[in-house]
C-alpha cells in the first residue's frame, strides 16, 4: 500500500508503480482531507488519517500489509505498524520526526501556509506552467530536485491537486498542537526502512528526522542529491527501496 505526502495524491507514485506492480498487487488511496479522498472528521485527532487508512484495508479484505509512504504518508505507515496492519514500512521522509520544541516544526507550517495562498492564483495557470522545464522546476521545487524531468500532466496534476486539498487548512491547524504526531516507537516490531534524500529542502536531513533516528529501530538509507519526494525524483530507486524490503 502506498500512501502519499500532504496535499498531493495518489498519483505521485505513477512514475515508481509499474516496476512495483510486477511484483505486487498495488494499491494507492488518496488519504482523507485530500483532493478525490475522503472527508476528514469534523473533530481532528492524530488517529484521523490512519483510521480511514485502516478502514479501506478493512474493506479490501486483508489484515495486513507491506507499506511505503511518503512525507505524511510515512507517518501514516509508522502510525499502522504500530497498530500491527504492517509487515513492513518503507518511509521516504517521514513527518512527525523533529523533536519536541523544535522550532523548525513551525517554520514548516508556516511555509505550508504560504504555499497554500500561492497555489490559489497559481492553480488555473497549472498547464502553462507545467508545459515549460523551467516552471515544472519551480513548481516542483520543494518535492524534488529534477522537477523538470517529470512530465508536463502530473506537475499539472500536482498543482492542481493541492490547491483542491479540502482539508489542508483544518490540518495544518491541528499539525500545530500538542500530540499532533503521537507516536509511540516502541510498538513497532516489523521492519522498518528509512529513506532521506539528502536535498530535501521541505523536511531537511537529518535534522527533521531526530525524533525517529533516537527512537525507531530501523535501516537508515540517504539518497545523494534526491529531494524530498524520492518517487518523482528517482523511481527506480524508489521502487528498489520499496521492493527490496517487501520481498523479505
Amino acid at each position: 500500500m502506498l500512501l502519499h505526502g500532504f496535499t498531493d495524491t495518489h498519483r505521485t507514485w505513477e512514475p515508481a508503480l509499474p516496476a512495483l506492480e510486477r511484483r505486487h498487487e498495488v494499491l494507492a488511496p488518496t488519504l482523507a482531507g485530500h483532493a478525490g479522498g475522503p472527508p476528514l472528521p469534523e473533530a481532528l485527532s492524530a488517529a484521523s488519517l490512519a483510521d480511514a487508512v485502516e478502514a479501506a484495508i478493512d474493506e479490501a479484505g486483508f489484515e495486513t500489509a507491506h507499506f511505503a509512504g511518503n512525507s505524511l504518508g510515512g507517518f501514516v505507515a509508522l502510525q499502522l505498524a504500530e497498530r500491527g496492519r504492517a509487515r513492513s514500512v518503507v518511509a521516504f521522509a517521514p513527518a512527525g520526526g523533529w523533536e519536541e520544541g523544535d522550532p523548525s516544526l513551525t517554520a514548516t507550517l508556516d511555509l505550508q501556509q504560504e504555499l497554500l495562498r500561492t497555489l490559489a492564483t497559481a492553480a488555473p495557470q497549472a498547464g502553462a506552467i507545467a508545459a515549460t522545464a523551467a516552471g515544472r522546476r519551480r513548481a516542483t521545487a520543494l518535492l524534488t530536485d529534477h522537477g523538470e524531468d517529470l512530465p508536463a500532466d502530473l506537475v499539472a496534476h500536482i498543482v492542481l491537486g493541492a490547491a483542491a486539498c479540502r482539508g489542508a487548512g483544518a490540518m495544518l491547524a491541528f499539525a500545530g498542537t500538542p500530540g499532533a504526531y503521537a507516536l509511540d516507537l516502541a510498538r513497532i516490531t516489523c521492519p522498518v526502512r528509512v529513506v532521506w534524500g539528502t536535498a530535501d529542502r521541505l523536511l531537511p536531513w537529518p535534522g527533521a528526522a531526530a525524533r525517529f533516528r533516537r527512537g525507531l529501530d530501523a535501516e537508515w538509507v540517504e539518497l545523494d542529491g534526491v529531494g524530498h519526494a524520492p518517487q518523482l525524483d528517482d523511481p527506480a530507486a524508489t521502487a528498489e527501496l520499496i521492493l527490496g524490503y517487501s520481498g523479505r
